[in-house]
């Protein structure tokens, strides 16, 4: 699965408490035949079966509008186009599978109140024989357009009544934006109670993310720095390496804002940045995400420009200039002129007294350099007055990232005294990993969403205020685009870049960077580092910053004196001689700068960035110590050195000059 949860259990002990099954019920899930069935739900309820967590007394019926048989539909549920391809667990139980898929059954059905009627008299029929108590889950696997519609006919058909509880959940995204949400929300209330109502979003099914409430009121370290005076921003990345994979027709009409930030990441805000909740009920904990989310400043449409920037992904080329990968536009059912924003990156405002003066930035988009969901919170620097008269020359802030995927854990970067008579500070850090610290099932998300649901717990589950403030604060940036399409200024950023350069304008305005969190496996993919050990990667990943360069932006000079390297991220630079002949092209995982480093002297050519360019850099303090503690990253230069510049230095000597 390319977009998964862990649900985690002691390595130690047992847990204390043990969970209980979920409660009996018949899931009638409408839209059954359909991807998010197969791929997502059944491997869900798998995993469930596996742990013993889905009750003995549980049954799902499945309908829609194709004529499928029971056996036709367990077949395509469990079989090697179903459960078998998208499990997953390490190893696959056959007796689980064979057990589960036996409760699964179909029932064509057109949305008519007769149809929905034979349904009803179906489900009791099923209720009878697994023992369900009367319960029945409703599962919306269809667009929202059908929500409304599909309530009326369940209550016309008589699904509230009778003994056991009711219970549906819709799939996001609820709306398109806030008057279709409200609507929304008024056609599934017409008949049916708040509290019957699970709107899902799986994202809050990751553990990662469901920590973000225990790490703040469990840790009595934290929470008393969480507010204004000790914190000096925040940011929420959500890069994604992908590009549309073939749903351009449905994400043309979509776009980051909607497919992610509305909804995903004014979560993850409202979860990091609410106040504490009086228990951890749902209503307690909703009731603070709800004020949150009422404290985002709303912005008039006007102001959008100033706190808001769109992207679009163009093609990426072949060395030869060929077209390697489309760029959005050129994408399968996309518009050729669309203005649909694949990155967008926003400013926001918390206006209580907690967060206020505290800038929230946020950023997302498909096609960008890694796949990597990061929460970075910056603390504000000590003073620097008294490390005057020392080696010292800058203080870096302390910074807390919470990884939500795919790595798994929470990071705190501070600072310590290199080993040494002299006042020397080094970048470290200390990491917890889920990995490493608990034993893992890997989940898909939608196992604690249907356990929850099934238990009445409605924590994880948006409620219908909670959707009406993440869209009044998204609603104002659509109708700004919407008056403003951005045909002729898109594409603005390449593929597997970190977005259009007006992103880093927008956070550089404040004298703040975007954090790019580098992990060793993102590092390990440029060719200077492949198969180095993990202290060494460690080490380099502390050391590196980042920066941009737009086309034809001298980024070294000839005769200047070497004071850094760059590793290229994304994107081509030159090298050109005194005469101005460019003497070679580097691309994507080269470096340059090294060679000043190595011999101490003044650049032998100057360096322009031929496209957009986005680069690490090491200093060459960082870059000295790092070849002193790392002997073997002295000889790869020393080699490399030898075989793109014919330059001869040795170890030793390298060594030496380091010193």
């Amino acid at each position: 699965m390319s977009d998964t949860a862990k649900v985690y259990r002691s390595t130690g002990i047992e847990s204390q408490v043990a969970n209980p099954p979920s409660e009996p019920c018949v899931m009638l899930i409408f839209g059954a035949s359909g991807d998010l069935t197969k791929r997502l739900l059944v491997p869900a309820m798998y995993n469930l079966a596996c742990d013993g967590l889905l009750s003995e007394n549980f049954a799902v019926l499945g309908t829609g509008r194709s004529e499928i048989t029971d056996e036709a539909f367990r077949e395509m549920m469990g079989g090697e186009q179903g459960l078998r391809s998208f499990h997953t667990r390490k190893e696959f139980d056959e007796e689980q599978c064979e057990k589960l898929i036996r409760r699964f059954h179909f029932m064509p059905a057109n949305q008519d109140v007769d149809d929905f009627r034979k349904l009803r008299q179906r489900v009791s029929e099923l209720d009878a024989q697994f023992g369900a108590k009367g319960n029945v889950l409703f599962y919306f696997a269809m667009a929202p357009k059908f929500f409304g519609p599909l309530c009326d006919l369940l209550y016309e058909a008589g699904f509230q009544d009778g003994p056991g509880w009711k219970r549906i959940i819709v799939e996001k995204p609820f709306g398109t934006d806030l008057q279709s949400a409200l609507d929304l929300n008024k056609a599934i209330l017409n008949h049916w109670r708040e509290n019957q109502i699970f709107r899902v979003d799986h994202y809050l099914g990751k553990e990662t993310v469901q920590n973000l409430l225990t790490f703040r009121f469990s840790n009595g370290m934290f929470e008393p720095l969480w507010n204004n005076k000790h914190i000096d921003n925040i940011q929420f990345n959500v890069c994604e390496s992908v590009d549309v994979q073939g749903r351009g027709g449905y994400y043309d009409h979509s776009g980051v804002l909607r497919d992610m930030i509305q909804n995903h990441m004014f979560q993850m805000l409202a979860y990091l940045c609410m106040e504490a909740p009086g228990s951890f009920e749902a209503d307690s904990i909703r009731n603070e995400k709800a004020k949150l989310l009422e404290s985002v400043r709303v912005y008039e449409t006007d102001e959008v420009p100033k706190y808001v920037v769109r992207g679009q992904y163009g093609p990426s080329f072949e060395r030869d200039g060929r077209i390697a990968k489309p760029g959005y536009r050129q994408e399968k059912d996309v518009d050729p002129a669309s203005s649909t924003e694949t990155f967008a990156a926003i400013k926001l405002h918390i206006d209580n007294w907690r967060w206020e003066g505290v800038p929230i930035y946020l950023r997302s988009g498909k096609a960008l350099w890694k796949r990597g969901t990061e929460i970075v919170v910056t603390f504000k620097k000590a003073p620097e007055a008294i490390f005057r008269g020392t080696p010292v020359e800058h203080l870096e802030p302390n910074r807390l990232v919470f990884h939500i995927q795919p790595f798994q854990g929470i990071e705190l970067l501070f600072q310590a005294k290199i080993p040494g008579p002299a006042v020397q500070l080094q970048k470290v850090d200390m990491t917890f990993s889920y990995g490493d610290a608990f034993k893992a099932s890997r989940y898909t998300g939608y196992e604690v969403m249907l356990y929850s649901c099934t238990r009445g717990d409605a924590t994880l589950f948006s409620r219908g205020d909670l959707v009406k403030a993440a869209w009044e604060i998204a609603q104002p940036i659509l109708d700004y685009w919407a008056a403003n399409p951005a045909r002729e200024a898109f594409p603005n950023y390449m593929r597997n870049s970190w977005g259009p350069p007006a992103a880093s304008d927008l956070i550089e305005r404040d004298g703040r960077q975007w954090f790019e969190v580098v992990t060793p496996e993102v590092l390990e993919q440029l060719p200077l580092f492949k198969g180095a050990e993990q202290l060494l990667l460690n080490s380099v990943i502390m050391a590196l910053n980042s920066t941009s360069a737009e086309p034809g932006e001298t980024i070294i000079r000839i005769d200047e004196m070497a004071k850094e390297m760059f590793l290229i991220c994304r994107g081509e630079v030159e090298v050109i001689d005194r005469a101005g002949k460019v003497l070679q092209t580097l691309r994507d995982g080269d470096f340059f700068g090294e060679v000043g480093l190595l011999m101490c002297s003044s650049r032998t050519a100057t360096i322009k960035a031929k496209t957009q360019c986005d680069m690490f850099v090491l200093t060459k303090s960082d870059f000295s110590r790092i070849l002193r503690e790392y002997p073997q990253f002295a000889e790869t230069l020393t080699q490399l050195a030898k075989e793109r510049y014919d330059v001869l230095v040795s170890c030793e000597e390298l060594m030496e000059s380091a010193s």
